[in-house]
């Protein structure tokens, strides 16, 4: 429920405006009145010589008449019942499930996703797709020659984003096991009863591991009705992978270069996503990777109803208390003798 939000004011009775229309009459008929004789004017202060006295002895004269008909109009405005509003918002999320399985395999630190390798700015669009899904459940998954689930399904958004932020190459035996972590996948949404069910798999390699193959995977998948959305990452050609190797003289960690073909298998890929209703994407940059993100943002939109409440406070209070001040002021007046009658 958000916050409560100022609305513009609005009138309860708007048609008690319509006696305004009458006061310009009421002052037309107070002028064209006969005059009441010099006895009243006698009564007034003023020295009788015109200017600047007469006009002040005029005002005074008709001082009465406007206090009233002023009081009359701030009546007329309070019984419209000025009103200030104030209303919030309730969001009902019919939200998705979405279980994330991301690739953490060696090649992943293939560096031709500038301006950093495969895995960071996979991480990096990943964390802005989930900062953007606010009504949804999302997990995470990372795999290589293993799989294991790093987030079940949560809408904790900060606590989601720190893990993908922690995600590091190899923490596992490396190796791609496709088929492990798309059923790792199945199994953290078998059970959820939300109104789609959703796997964004992220790989830069082929099935070469695991006690699961994909394709009995994406049979349980399907089964499920899980949809499986593949994103396939990386260059053609040749590509520099940073390797960490152990010296066998100094037994220290050093990091060499070696080049390796990427070995995506798009086909499998392909096929994973056809059975699952799903939609196989390739990605050879950061850019596209970014556009694949949104593509999939929008294809699987949480439907989102909101209900508005609105809550009124009467304000025609001191619109009342001015009318009764107007009223008494010709009596105060008449008393400090500055009108002649009150």
């Amino acid at each position: 429920m958000n916050e409560l939000t100022p609305m513009l004011p609005q009138l309860a009775h708007p048609w008690w405006l319509l006696g305004l229309l009458g006061l310009p009459l009421l002052a037309w008929w107070h002028h064209r009145r006969s005059p009441l004789g010099a006895l009243t004017y006698s009564r007034l202060p003023g020295d009788g010589k015109g200017g600047i006295g007469s006009v002040l002895a005029a005002a005074r004269l008709h001082l009465p008449f406007y206090c009233r008909a002023a009081a009359l109009a701030f009546l007329l405005l309070a019984l419209a019942r000025p009103q200030l509003g104030y209303s919030w918002e309730e969001s009902l999320t019919e939200g998705i499930d979405i279980q994330l399985v991301l690739d953490v395999s060696g090649s992943m630190a293939a560096e031709d996703f500038q301006p950093d390798n495969r895995l960071a700015v996979a991480k990096r669009v990943v964390s802005d797709f989930v900062s953007a899904r606010t009504g949804d459940r999302i997990g995470l998954t990372v795999f290589a020659g293993s799989a294991s689930t790093r987030a079940p399904l949560t809408t904790d958004r900060r606590m989601l984003t720190s893990l993908i932020d922690g995600v590091e190459l190899n923490p596992q035996m490396d190796g791609t096991a496709i088929g492990v972590a798309l059923a790792n996948a199945a199994a953290r949404l078998k059970d959820s009863e939300a109104k789609s069910r959703v796997v964004v798999l992220v790989t830069d390699g082929v099935n070469n591991t695991g006690a699961i193959d994909p394709g009995s995977a994406s049979a349980i998948c399907d089964g499920l009705d899980i949809r499986v959305y593949t994103v396939g990452v990386g260059t053609e050609g040749l590509v520099e992978v940073p390797v960490r190797t152990r010296d066998p003289i100094t037994g220290r960690m050093r990091e060499t270069r070696v080049e390796m073909r990427n070995q995506l298998d798009e086909k499998l890929l392909e096929a994973i996503s056809e059975r699952t209703g799903g939609r196989y994407y390739r990605a050879t940059d950061s850019e596209s990777l970014v556009a694949i993100f949104a593509d999939i943002d929008e294809l699987e939109k949480t439907t989102v109803e909101t209900k508005r409440y609105v809550r009124y406070e009467e304000t025609f209070q001191p619109l009342a208390w001015t009318a009764f001040g107007l009223l008494l002021l010709p009596f105060a007046a008449a008393a400090g003798r500055l009108t002649a009658e009150p």
